[in-house]
């Protein structure tokens, strides 16, 4: 019996270029199977594909002819919460279910977004700069204009993981809470102290109104200009979810009429953030470079989840997260072998 293939691009990565596969090969090695990587092209990718047995993405673009070109593939394994590198339509189609990493690191995301958010509310950037440059006395007068953030409203777009992670660091500080999300039932809502409610309901009544969406076909350009223009003068938008889900330009002209007070925001429309970006130089507006899930377990957490994925679905096994749900055991696709139908989908 031949060993399983496993293709990855070499040098896509989002972190320190080299490193090897050891952490992912902690649970594959027992399979003997093999990570081979191929040049991060289109071309080489389809050329190399065709034999492989799963494949690991790593943040290069995996387009539709690229996915149908992997005719014997069981699995495309993402490092990653977000797959939006990854044409899932796709992999979909092919019968080919896509994993990512949802709980690894969603306790850093939560803790970025709550730092973004009290950042924000007392203009920690622009307190700062006015020691550094001897104006110690613009402080306090900023800061007296300043409300009080307990009592507040936070409002959430999306509510699902790091969103309720989000809901109980922010319900020590006592703000209240709310959120959109039409997926989530409102038990799970009111159970964590969220109040349910409309889009338009979380925009019109939030003091900071957080971001939480991912980014999908359907997501794209969630808020525009009418969103924002329902948003309180006082308001602060953080997002630390998918820059691709907000207008952009419809953010900063509301930041630059002052129909909002602030952002603090993680992700970009288009990352990284060009030179000639207006939101670079908003004095109110706190960025980071698209890193809130970063820490110092961040690359062993995310390859250890990724050859644990891969290790299940090589195995004849349903994996722990997979993206494209309708992939399903049982359902006729022709990459599922009768172990994993016996199985289901939770064993």
């Amino acid at each position: 019996m031949s060993k399983p293939r496993i293709l990855t691009p070499a040098g896509a990565s989002f972190t320190v270029a080299g490193g090897g596969y050891d952490l992912e090969m902690e649970a594959l090695e027992r399979l003997g199977a093999e990570i081979v990587e191929c040049p991060a092209t289109e071309a080489d990718f389809i050329a190399a594909v065709g034999d492989a047995d799963a494949i690991y993405a790593k943040g290069m673009r995996l387009s539709a002819p690229m996915i149908q070109a992997a005719k014997k593939a069981k699995l495309i394994a993402c490092a990653t919460v977000g797959v939006d590198y990854v044409d899932v339509v796709a992999a979909t189609e092919c019968g080919i279910p896509v994993t990512n990493c949802p709980d690894t690191f969603i306790e850093e995301v939560a803790d970025h977004a709550m730092m973004l958010l009290l950042a924000t509310h007392r203009r920690c950037i622009e307190q700062d700069r006015m020691v550094r440059e001897g104006r110690w006395a613009e402080g306090r007068p900023q800061l007296l204009q300043v409300p009080r953030l307990m009592g507040q409203t936070l409002g959430f777009v999306a509510f699902g993981r790091v969103a309720r992670l989000v809901a109980l660091r922010a319900k020590a500080f006592g703000l209240r809470l709310m959120a959109y999300d039409p997926f989530v039932d409102e038990l799970t809502m009111s159970a964590l102290g969220v109040v349910p409610a409309s889009l338009d309901e979380v925009l019109s009544q939030s003091d900071f109104v957080s971001m939480h969406a991912p980014a999908t076909p359907e997501t794209g350009h969630m808020l525009t200009t009418k969103h924002f223009a329902r948003m309180k003068p006082n308001a602060i938008f953080i997002n630390t979810g998918r820059g691709p889900t907000v207008d952009e330009a419809a953010l900063i002209a509301a930041l630059e009429e002052k129909r909002i007070a602030g952002a603090g925001l993680d992700v970009f429309e288009v990352e990284p953030a060009k030179p000639g970006n207006p939101l670079l130089a908003m004095p109110h507006v706190i960025l980071s470079p698209h890193n809130a899930s970063a820490s110092a377990r961040f690359d062993e957490a995310r390859k250890r989840r990724a050859g644990q994925e891969l290790a299940l679905v090589l195995s004849g096994r349903w994996p722990m997260s997979c993206v494209n749900p309708t992939v399903l055991p049982g359902s006729g696709l022709r990459r599922w072998q009768p172990y994993a139908m016996e199985r289901g989908p939770n064993s």
